[in-house]
């Protein structure tokens, strides 16, 4: 028991100096607690250690994909969802079916079904890898597609490992593992949900901000465990519940419960973070070892994973140039009806504008004589909100254009990580040149972070041009300006309380801090607003809830004499 305990209190001390040194001898936390662990696996005590695939599939990785969808802007998730869609979809299911190929071709005796498996497990990038992009300053569009991508193509992978080991078996079914995948991919969605509903819906009347974070932990593996017990993707489950739980959690948790949830899982993540990486270093020793007994060729298989790295990032950069390229297209149509959309929404000023816009543009899309039918006033105010949401996207994407520089990133900074390793690892047991196959997905996994990981920064900044300081700061100002205008129009919309003559009394305290926090309230309904519209900047507007819970928790705690 004491060597345990000794074991967890150097992990947690290792994890906070890799936090801590890391950035300043310029390199990234997650590589140097990789470098810690795989020194340690050639300590005795650690020589033989064999981490539980499930640990990290099904005990690590929920929590921090839940914890990645929550802190997520919406809004961007939305903009590019075409683009995660692809990248976590179509990107994984193509890199698969080409390593598979080459697996088959360099591994005799294989076969090509074990061949995509394998491909299928090295495919997907690493949520938790990915977190290095965010320490460099690289574009937002870039963040959003990376984090997207890496919310979902995990679950991708593991459908399609499954798939692939059910190939194996001679009743497979090309249409029946379409089914299998869309029937995981469905079931997942609904019961991620369901339980980011139910979470929001319990939190909301619990009132101590403690036992509602302790209940925040309990939701990725309330979605994950039951969409994995019905044969769906866990993982999709829990992102889908922290992306409800995102978006909704500002309108129905109090500030208290939002920062309290904000805190503790920023240290949680620090440290589910800090054992995935320390595990993997951990594992090379036992790994190798497992190659050796089995007599396969260590040699042959550190060169079969230098060349399926390759390889990987050669599909990426085949994959992504077509996408920039349909993603600039799409920018570009967008700013061609611009003015369009500008002159509809000028029109949505009065009621009766709002109504013969909407009837011109359906009449437009569906024909003479199908935009004559009335429409109620949700219509009408939905077809608004849509007009505006259209246009924020539009500035959006001219704002933040894609060119070289962004694919670049978006091919180089899509590396794996320990959860290339546990998934090779869930390999059954009677798989072909299993042992093999381990040591290729970890080494794939360590090419990618030391190789990608270790210069994506210096090259992002070789082909960053310089930013130009004074008009960035320009933007921003004017961005907030717009925003104050926002919160002052929303906040006089409330009405003032009566003026009460004579000595302040507590009763006067009150009402001026009922008003106070009316006011607050109606600014944060419209910031709200805003965000599901597109209309600010994600980190500007962030910064202006923030303010407002942190001036509306000050008022709270000072109680009936703040005011």
């Amino acid at each position: 028991m004491t060597e345990l305990l000794v074991l967890i209190v150097s992990a947690l001390v290792l994890i906070a100096a890799a936090a801590v040194v890391g950035p300043r001898l310029g390199i990234a936390a997650p590589l140097v607690l990789v470098a810690i662990g795989v020194g340690a696996s050639f300590l005795p005590w650690f020589a033989s250690v064999h981490i539980e695939p499930a640990w990290v599939l099904e005990g690590l990785l929920p929590p921090l994909l839940y914890a990645s969808a929550v802190s997520m802007p919406a809004m961007n998730f939305r903009r590019e969802f075409g683009a995660i869609s692809g990248l976590s979809v179509l990107l994984v299911v193509g890199s698969a079916l080409v390593l598979g190929l080459f697996f088959m071709l360099v591994l005799p005796g294989l076969g090509f079904a074990w061949g995509v498996a394998l491909g299928a497990i090295v495919s997907p990038t690493d949520a938790v890898a990915t977190s290095i992009i965010k320490r460099t300053s690289v574009s937002k569009r870039v963040v959003a597609m990376l984090d997207g991508e890496s919310l979902l193509n995990d679950a991708t992978a593991l459908v399609l490992l499954r798939t692939a080991i059910v190939a194996t078996a001679a009743s497979f079914s090309f249409w029946g593992a379409v089914g299998t995948f869309a029937y995981s991919v469905v079931v997942a969605l609904l019961i991620g949900w369901l339980v980011g509903w139910l979470d929001l819906v319990v939190r909301k009347r619990v009132t101590d901000p403690t036992v509602n974070t302790v209940i925040s932990f309990a939701v990725p593996f309330a979605a994950a465990v039951p969409a994995e017990a019905l044969g769906a993707s866990g993982l999709v489950a829990a992102v889908v519940a922290g992306l409800i739980t995102g978006v909704f959690a500002p309108r129905d948790l109090s500030p208290q419960h939002r920062l309290s949830d904000s805190q503790n899982w920023r240290t949680v993540e620090l440290v589910l973070e800090g054992i995935v990486f320390l595990t993997m270093g951990l594992q090379i020793t036992s790994i190798v070892g497992a190659v050796h007994h089995d007599h396969a060729g260590v040699g042959i298989a550190v060169l079969v994973a230098v060349g399926a790295f390759v390889l990987t990032v050669m599909v990426r950069a085949a994959y992504v140039a077509p996408l920039l390229r349909v993603l600039r297209a799409r920018a570009g149509r967008g700013v061609r009806l611009e003015d369009r959309l500008q002159g509809v929404q000028a029109k949505l000023d009065t009621p009766e504008g709002q109504r013969q816009a909407f009837v011109e543009v359906n009449a437009r899309q569906r024909g003479p004589g199908s935009g004559g039918r009335p429409r109620s006033a949700r219509d009408l105010e939905r077809f608004a909100r849509r007009v505006t949401q259209v246009l924020a996207d539009i500035a959006y994407f001219r704002r933040e254009p894609l060119g070289w520089r962004e694919g670049t990133a978006v091919v180089w900074a899509g590396m794996r990580g320990a959860v290339t390793v546990a998934a090779a690892q869930s390999l059954p047991h009677d798989t072909p040149q299993r042992s093999a196959l381990v040591l290729i997905a970890f080494a794939v996994a360590a090419l990618s972070l030391l190789v990608q990981g270790g210069t994506i920064g210096p090259l992002l900044r070789r082909i960053t041009p310089p930013r130009d300081t004074a008009a960035l700061e320009q933007q921003t100002d004017a961005e907030r300006t717009r925003l104050f205008e926002l919160m002052r129009s929303s906040g006089e919309s409330v009405p003032e309380p009566p003026q009460l003559r004579g000595d302040p009394t507590q009763e006067q305290f009150g009402i001026a801090k009922e008003h106070r926090l009316a006011v607050i309230a109606a600014q944060r309904s419209a910031l709200l607003d805003a965000r599901d519209n597109g209309t600010f900047d994600a980190d500007v507007l962030e910064d202006a809830l923030a303010n407002l819970d942190a001036t509306q928790i000050a008022i709270e705690l000072r109680g009936t004499a703040a005011t």
